[in-house]
C-alpha cells in the first residue's frame, strides 16, 4: 500500500510499504522509528493510505486516512520474529533513509551483524517496529466505463461512521 506522512513543513511523502494486517482495529506495516516515515509520524501522526488493484474487473481503489499509532513491544516483537534471518539482519544493518556512500558498506554492516547474532536468534532493533493505521475516513473507488467511477466514502463522526456517494 502507498503511505503518505508530512513533514514539519507539510510537504508530503508517500513511498509503497507492506500492509502486513488489517482488522476491525486498523491496517498495519512495520519500519524503522528513526527512518524518514518513524520520525514524520513523531510529528504529525495524521497518514494517507493507498491500495490499488488494477487487474480487479472493474478496477479498485481502497483510500484511508487517519492516525498511526505504535504497536505495542510484544506486537512489533511477534511479528519480527517471524521474518526470515536475512530479514532480521537487514532491519539492523541499514540505517533507514540515511544517506548510503556504496552498496559495500551496507554489505559489510550485515556481515558485522551476521557475526554479531551467530548461533543464536536475532532480536528486534528497539528503533523497529509497527505502526496501526485506525482509520477515520475510508473510500472505495470502483472503475466504471466511460470514467463513470463509483465512489463510496464512510467517515466516522464521534464514533459512529457514515456512508455518503461521490461523483467521480
Amino acid at each position: 500500500m502507498t503511505v503518505a506522512t508530512a513533514d514539519p513543513d507539510g510537504r508530503v511523502h508517500a513511498r509503497i510499504v507492506l500492509m502486513k494486517t488489517f482488522d476491525e482495529r486498523g491496517l498495519t506495516f512495520f519500519t524503522r522509528y528513526d527512518g524518514d516515515k518513524g520520525v514524520q509520524l513523531a510529528v504529525n501522526p495524521r497518514v494517507a493510505l493507498c491500495l490499488y488493484w488494477r487487474h480487479l474487473a472493474p478496477a479498485v481503489q481502497v483510500r484511508v486516512e487517519g492516525r498511526a499509532k505504535k504497536m505495542s513491544a510484544t506486537e512489533s516483537d511477534a511479528y519480527f520474529a517471524s521474518r526470515e534471518r536475512l530479514s532480521q539482519l537487514g532491519a539492523w544493518a541499514s540505517l533507514q533513509s540515511q544517506t548510503l556512500p556504496d552498496r559495500g558498506v551496507l554489505d559489510t554492516r550485515i556481515a558485522d551483524f551476521e557475526r554479531k547474532f551467530a548461533g543464536r536468534e536475532v532480536p528486534r532493533p528497539d528503533e523497529w517496529g509497527g505502526y496501526r493505521v485506525v482509520p477515520d475516513l475510508v473510500e472505495f473507488w470502483h472503475a466504471g466505463e466511460h470514467r463513470w467511477n463509483e465512489r463510496e466514502r464512510w467517515e466516522q463522526d464521534g464514533g459512529d461512521w457514515h456512508q455518503r456517494l461521490l461523483y467521480p
